[in-house]
């Protein structure tokens, strides 16, 4: 959350005219081409109040003051007498870091200006000036701060970055890619280089483009989450819906670049939120040690801090420390005994362990405490079906759809409940809503051909239906569980020799992929067919899941 300035104290700061273009000293224009700010002879001293704090933590609180005293110290000669105005510059920019790395939104503007006037060859002051006006929205400025910067650097690679970031929210593809090329020529291995030429090609609509240059990036890092939601739009303009859809199910905000002056800002504030939000980045990323590193560094800070204890424990389940994550979950438990989030990780623990009863508890804790946690419900109804309480389960899948109907899982997950009741024309016509509702789900079709093609009840098989459901799935998604779904439909026709063909296919398939067990389990089916009778049986109580 990004904090607004109020008043609650003062520091000083030279007299700077903040203008469109960035700021100068007194009335000196910046030098054409090079942006760049002369310090005064003179400093005119004016009072800079300090934002409102009372909303922070007490931790966040005494850093600030801590930092506002030095700095109000060392301007007045008290603790340093005769600083230099590099030695000023950096005390300001430091409480701007501060800040900064705190989520305020405006505050830290003016103690970067002043940094800058007064060390003007300094690049650090106008590139965060650029990133925070880039987080404010204001782009022409942050446009002409990078600017600054890149002068005062030449061939600094995250400034150019940043710059063309900027180049493409004001809708400029063309400079971004001019500054984008540059960062490879620079950095050949650049991830964020090839991300950002993948984007400015989107921009341009030449999707083949963005295309190559996105999955490029991919393939030096396939930890970069973010990248996935540009390349899924890239292939969704060349209308390859399959894989846009793909692509769109792995996206997150993981970062891709490495960026030392702003690793150093975010460094500056010892905060719970802070340590949280880096270890949620680690997560990201897959790098689930440095996670760990940082939620135990957010719990020194604040032991009684639930979501920081779940995140640990989650860090060390990734890491496959099991004992360890189950005591950061019940720790969490400990300290808040509602909390939603801790009842469902150790849900799925004790699920993966086989300790149903015990996984029913913690996933219904999880509902009672947040009813509105659709993916704790989601995970209770399965288990229900599992434990083949059904009614139990279909009432949970209502709820889901109740509060997100957005969500594929929840409708067929009702629908294969209503299977599991035998109540198939209800199941049958769940399912096609289904197939209506997420056309780019083949679970629905598939079932839905499956339920078509061996319900028991006669009044809803059809088995022409079923083959046509089964023959428009995607070449790349069939298996040999859609082989057994043919042929069943086939054996429905009364087609039993080709049904018998298409399950010996689909048993020498599952034979390959080294599952025994299914080929075993296919041959149930086979004989039937060579017997030239149908299956009613559309799925075993145990493939229901």
């Amino acid at each position: 959350m990004r904090h607004r300035t109020g008043s609650g104290g003062f520091a000083f700061v030279c007299a700077v005219t903040i203008t469109a273009g960035g700021c100068t000293a007194g009335d000196q224009a910046p030098a054409t081409g090079q942006l760049l700010l002369s310090a005064p002879e003179e400093l005119a001293l004016q009072p800079i109040p300090l934002p409102d704090l009372s909303h922070m933590t007490v931790v966040v609180q005494d850093q600030i003051r801590q930092q506002y005293s030095s700095l109000t110290a060392a301007i007045s000669g008290i603790e340093y007498p005769g600083r230099s105005n590099e030695e000023l510059s950096d005390a300001y920019g430091e409480m701007g870091n501060l800040l900064m790395a705190a989520q305020f939104i405006d505050a830290p503007e003016v103690f970067y200006l002043t940094a800058q006037v007064l060390a003007p060859v300094d690049r650090r002051w106008p590139y965060y000036l650029g990133h925070l006006y880039k987080t404010q929205g204001e782009f022409t400025k942050a446009e002409v701060s990078f600017d600054q910067a890149l002068a005062l650097g030449v061939d600094d690679v995250p400034t150019m970055i940043a710059l063309g970031e900027v180049h493409l929210e004001q809708g400029r593809p063309e400079a971004a890619e001019s500054l984008f090329t540059q960062v490879l020529s620079v950095q050949s291995g650049s991830v964020w280089g090839r991300v950002g030429l993948g984007r400015a090609a989107l921009m341009r609509q030449d999707y083949a483009q963005a295309v190559e240059y996105l999955e490029d990036a991919l393939a030096v890092d396939q930890r970069a989450a973010s990248i996935h939601y540009p390349l899924a739009m890239a292939y969704r303009g060349q209308g390859e819906i399959v894989k846009a859809e793909s692509h769109l199910r792995q996206m997150g905000i993981g970062t891709v670049q490495l960026d030392p002056l702003m690793e150093v800002m975010h460094q500056s504030l010892q905060s719970p939120s802070i340590y949280e939000n880096e270890g949620i980045q680690a997560l990201e990323s897959g790098d689930w040690e440095a996670a760990a590193v940082s939620f135990r560094q957010g719990i020194e800070l604040a032991p009684a801090n639930p979501s920081l204890r779940h995140r640990l424990g989650t860090a060390l389940a990734m890491m496959g420390d099991e004992r360890a994550s189950v005591a950061q979950f019940e720790e969490t438990l400990r300290v808040s005994p509602e909390y939603p989030q801790a009842h469902y990780s150790l849900g799925i623990v004790m699920e993966g362990l086989g300790r149903f009863e015990e996984a029913f508890h913690r996933f219904s804790a999880a509902v009672r405490y947040e009813p509105s946690y659709v993916e704790a419900r989601l995970r209770l109804a399965r288990l229900l079906r599992r434990l083949r309480r059904l009614d139990e389960a279909r009432a949970e899948y209502v709820q889901a759809i109740t509060t997100d109907p957005r969500l594929p899982e929840a409708h067929f997950g009702y629908a294969m409940a209503l299977v599991g009741l035998r109540r198939f024309q209800e199941a049958r016509d769940r399912l096609a809503e289904g197939v209506t509702l997420f056309p780019n789900q083949p679970m629905f079709p598939h079932a839905l051909a499956r339920v078509l093609a061996a319900a028991p009840d006669e009044r809803v098989r059809d088995g022409q239906r079923a083959i046509m459901l089964v023959q428009e799935l995607p070449a790349e998604l069939r298996s040999f569980y859609l082989g057994e779904t043919m042929a069943m439909a086939l054996a429905e026709l009364g087609r039993y020799e080709e049904a018998a063909a298409w399950q010996r296919d689909a048993m020498l398939v599952a034979e390959q992929e080294g599952r025994e067990d299914l080929a075993l389990r296919l041959a149930v089916n086979l004989r039937l067919y060579e017997r030239q009778e149908p299956c009613r049986i559309p799925w075993l109580d145990d493939e229901m899941l």
